[in-house]
């Protein structure tokens, strides 16, 4: 059996390491055609890879390690809906809710575009509705607020992306429940009024515990001043499972579907993201798919070594297997990118934070990543000082706009100016004799940074950004030989909460627990 050790290209790329011990990124950017060599430009963002301990025969030698590992195979076979969720038996097609009507992919017979389409349609209908005034509330006022419930995949990304696009933000204000814990949800509807509130329960089985029990609170809310007959008005679904929503009382028109070929954490683009297109209009939701669709294209046509999401992540391979890197951090200077990393984290630590391949057996190699972030200039009031001087450095994606949605120029030449200069000072660190021989002000510097400049924060920029990120954690799943589509770390947990809930419900101890969790349990029973 063949894994990523036993490729040539590995071997090679452990011997390029052992040669890159004195490699200096403070030499290389004083070349002249470094920026040039190992930058790229897809539309109006740029993609700045020179900061990075790569020489032209570090990429190449990567580019040919994500040949062998079959990267350009699985691509093909994502994108023609073979079912590459191997445990699941699935297909992976969340890029299909981006594809245009032209496209043909077949699942188990059915072209499966048709269905995206017919979709999309409902959501533009009902986001126009909605929007427009005609869809009220039980009392025929307008809606003023949309309440999306969810948990995981279900909440991160349309969370995320509506924190984004704030500026295109118009309408009723949507807003996001996803704990279990009753503070999330009671808080949020304290303001709100049963009248003129809309709830969407983004739930793909309608069994989803924390989903089902803040919907099961939503609706009693609703009910304590309203009739039976406004549940109709006032929920949506979007779930694969009609019965449970017709139960709930949810009207068939308002069921949006979506397919078990979309999982959890790629979600955004499917009905999930119809708190999105209530959020920002259909027509900016559609320029959302259409930025990622532009990704998509880019990453299934342009060579390996010319490939964004390719070389974003081999270099990560690079660092997590061959330095012993063990995170990975996001920083955006912009403040409406505020929740990149921690839906990045889902979508990366979710996907590849696994030690059992494709083929069930345990990996001896590292994989996934820690991923981490918090928008600068704050953190460099915080982390920012582990990041410079620890000695674990770790590689960094930091993020800019050009253009900035507001008028305060001086404010954005300073955050653009502390985005360059946090870069340049993890590149090329400061030597005792710049520190005027105090020890403590030394930076050793050669740690590694991409820098990603978007001309400007539109829908389709941040969805081809997403789907950069996308591509990225594909690559790096297919190198380390992992299953990226399935989560059983997410449902142990889960499995064990249902006894324990039951023992807490009953305030009676099992035998059968562990004496730590009795304890606790007990400790947590104690008047």
């Amino acid at each position: 059996m063949k894994t990523p050790k036993s490729y040539p290209s590995w071997k090679a790329l452990e011997t390029h390491h052992m040669d890159m011990r004195d490699f200096s990124l403070r030499e290389a950017l004083t070349k002249e055609d470094r920026f040039k060599d190992f930058s790229l430009i897809m539309e109006d963002t740029l993609f700045d890879f020179s900061k990075h301990l790569v020489t032209p025969e570090t990429i190449a030698l990567l580019t040919d390690l994500a040949k062998e590992s079959g990267v350009e195979t699985m691509r093909k076979k994502m994108f023609s809906g073979e079912k590459i969720n191997n445990t699941e038996n699935r297909s992976v097609l969340h890029i299909a809710c981006r594809a245009p009507k032209s496209e043909i992919i077949n699942v188990d017979g059915e072209n499966v575009i048709p269905f995206i389409h017919q979709v999309l349609d409902q959501i533009e209908k009902f986001t126009n509705s909605v929007r427009s005034g005609i869809h009220t509330g039980y009392t025929g006022k307008s809606i003023t607020d949309i309440v999306n419930i969810g948990i995981g995949g279900s909440d991160l990304g349309p969370r995320y992306v509506v924190d984004a696009l704030q500026d295109f933000c118009s309408g009723a204000k949507v807003h996001f429940v996803s704990n279990v814990d009753g503070q999330d949800i009671s808080k949020t509807l304290e303001p709100l009024s049963p009248e003129t509130t809309l709830f969407i329960i983004a739930s793909k089985t309608f069994t989803t515990e924390e989903t089902m029990m803040n919907a099961g609170v939503a609706k009693q809310w609703l009910l304590q001043t309203a009739p039976k007959s406004s549940v109709a008005q006032h929920f949506v679904a979007v779930s694969t499972n009609a019965a449970a929503v017709e139960t709930f009382g949810i009207q068939k028109d308002n069921m949006f579907q979506f397919r078990e070929w979309v999982g959890g954490r790629y979600s955004l683009w499917s009905a999930i993201g119809l708190s999105i297109a209530l959020a920002i209009g259909f027509e900016n939701f559609k320029a959302l798919l259409n930025g990622a669709r532009a990704m998509d294209e880019h990453f299934l046509n342009t060579p390996l070594n010319k490939n964004i999401p390719v070389l974003m992540g081999v270099l990560g391979v690079w660092y997590r297997n061959f330095y012993n890197y063990p995170a990975h951090m996001i920083l955006p200077y912009d403040n409406r990118l505020g929740k990149i990393a921690k839906f990045t984290q889902q979508m990366d630590m979710e996907s590849n934070g696994k030690a059992i391949d494709r083929n069930g057996h345990h990996v001896d190699y590292a994989t996934g990543p820690i991923i981490f972030g918090e928008p600068g200039t704050d953190s460099q009031h915080s982390f920012m000082q582990w990041v410079h001087q620890s000695p674990t450095p770790v590689p960094a994606d930091f993020i800019l706009c050009k253009k900035p949605a507001h008028q305060l120029e001086q404010n954005h030449t300073s955050l653009t100016a502390n985005f360059l200069a946090q870069t340049r000072a993890l590149a090329i660190g400061q030597t005792l004799e710049e520190a005027d021989g105090d020890s403590s002000r030394i930076f050793t510097g050669n740690r590694p940074t991409t820098s990603i400049i978007m001309r400007e924060l539109t829908p389709y920029a941040l969805g081809s950004l997403i789907a950069a990120y996308e591509h990225k954690v594909f690559v790096q799943g297919v190198i380390w030989n992992l299953n990226s589509f399935d989560q059983p770390g997410v449902e142990l947990g889960k499995i064990l909460a249902k006894p324990i809930k039951t023992m807490l419900e009953a305030r009676i101890i099992h035998d059968d627990m562990d004496i730590s969790t009795k304890k606790l349990a007990k400790f947590y029973m104690m008047e």
